[in-house]
């Protein structure tokens, strides 16, 4: 049972559209971990240097314009939070990213099964 040229052709049109789409989204993925990555380093690096000023230090955070008092207990309290979030969002964008190559090396490998079988000819 062979499978018409069209057919066939427009099937290899489909993977390779779904290839070429999961590739672009791998590339943004990446992007987006490396992105979180780095925001988590940055809050790591502000925990350190708040964790290593007196306890009696005023510490003052950026709202819009102006600059308000916060406690460091506070301050140190939001970072440890933001930290964890931006580390759930990492684990989560690295599943996501598991699955998308998934995704693209099998549409890869029905290509190549195709073409090996010379079309089911």
């Amino acid at each position: 049972m062979s499978i018409p040229n069209e057919a066939l052709q427009k099937l290899v049109q489909e993977i390779e559209s779904q290839a070429i789409q999961a590739q672009q989204q791998i590339n943004v993925v990446k992007t987006q971990i490396s992105i979180k990555q780095r925001e988590i380093r940055m809050l790591q690096l502000t925990s350190s240097e708040v964790s290593a000023l007196p306890s009696n230090t005023n510490v003052y955070e950026g709202v819009g314009k102006m600059f308000v008092f916060s406690p460091i207990a506070e301050v140190d309290k939001r970072l440890t939070a933001e930290t964890s979030e931006l580390r759930s969002d990492v684990e989560n964008l690295g599943k996501k990213l598991n699955y998308l190559e998934m995704t693209h090396k099998n549409s890869r490998e029905h290509i190549d099964q195709i073409f090996k079988s010379g079309g089911g000819s």
